[in-house]
């Protein structure tokens, strides 16, 4: 499995040169390959969400550096930061974040026309990626038409449907019950086996956890673990 993401000694620190300033990560370094399916875990404040925001871009570092594929995230300006977004990274919300005039079908599209991709190429990918989520049906509703399980798989979508090389996913099944969280990670492990893509999410959630093939472990913003599941 080939070297993808490296994260080399990334610190974090809210309100610097202030009495309360307050470190939320200390010295995290990780390696992941190619196509792993990784969650990241720990108690309420150690850096979960923190972490997962500085590998994806939507958080500068207080210290380190993140590289992609080999291009040293960190490094970049915001506009090409936002590019790389766009076309490498898929970002899935514990709260959706889907966009509420826009139909299931719009939703999931809206990456691939922000890439300028055809009208015949989006219908392609979105029919393709619904059918695999089981959406396919959803497709002309509005996110309040739709519950939480259903706007979930249609974040999921969205987040695949450009192909990018890496999903994050902060907590994917918070507001989920059992069995639809149970549904939705059995859709993203078949993803993650199907379309090659990498994947990390958090979660606290321990039916969540026993699916991922590595385990990494926080605690104060710091890695207390970090095992390949056997």
């Amino acid at each position: 499995m080939s070297e993808f993401l490296q994260v080399k000694d990334i610190s974090k620190v809210f309100n610097p040169e202030q009495e309360f300033e307050v470190a939320a990560l200390s010295g995290i370094n990780l390696a992941i390959g190619r196509g792993e399916f990784v969650v990241i875990s720990g108690p309420s404040g150690s850096g979960k969400t923190t972490l997962l925001n500085i590998i994806g871009g939507l958080d500068a570092a207080s210290g380190g550096a993140v590289i992609l594929d080999g291009l040293t995230l960190t490094d970049l300006a915001e506009k090409e930061l936002c590019l790389q977004r766009r076309d490498h990274i898929g970002f899935v919300f514990q709260a959706y974040n889907l966009i509420p005039v826009l139909t299931a079908r719009e939703n999931i599209e809206y990456v691939m026309k922000l890439q300028g991709k055809s009208q015949q190429d989006c219908d392609a990918r979105v029919v393709e990626i619904a059918e695999k989520l089981g959406i396919a049906q959803l497709l002309n509703k509005l996110p309040n038409q739709l519950s939480g399980g259903q706007q979930q798989r249609v974040a999921v979508a969205r987040a695949v449907a450009s192909k990018p090389k890496l999903i994050l996913a902060d907590e994917p099944t918070a507001n989920l019950d059992s069995g639809t969280a149970a549904e939705l990670m059995a859709m993203m492990e078949k993803l993650n086996r199907e379309e090659r893509i990498t994947v990390i999410f958090s979660s606290h959630d321990p039916m969540v956890i026993a699916k991922a093939r590595r385990s990494i472990i926080l605690r104060d913003g710091r890695v207390v673990q970090n095992e390949i599941t056997p």
